[in-house]
């Protein structure tokens, strides 16, 4: 079995070092308000979750919303799947709906 490894951020050099800790990932420190910890720490505790999974799941949303071309290229990959099929009840129900909105 292998040693697990993290990548470790200091002075703008990554370098590889044994994973001691039980998450897995990037750590890093960051400076935030006292009031924005402390509605963590009770959301994490309220939702039975780690600061560290609240953080995440945070940072991971916030960088959603903020890359609109990563929306559109999974929008695009999702119609490439789907293709150029026409399913006949959805078009109806599309033109009637359509017909009765006042534009």
């Amino acid at each position: 079995m292998r040693p697990a490894f993290a990548l470790c951020a200091t002075a703008g050099n990554l370098r590889a070092r044994p994973r001691n800790g039980y998450t897995q990932g990037m750590k890093t420190a960051v400076s935030i308000p006292d009031a924005v910890f402390e509605k963590v720490e009770r959301l994490a505790r309220r939702a039975g979750r780690s600061r560290s999974e609240v953080f995440s799941a945070a940072l991971a949303e916030y960088v959603a919303r903020h890359a609109p071309d990563e929306v559109t290229e999974a929008m695009d990959r999702v119609c490439a799947d789907v293709g150029d099929q026409q399913d006949v009840f959805v078009a109806a129900s599309g033109r009637r709906v359509l017909e009765k909105t006042e534009w």
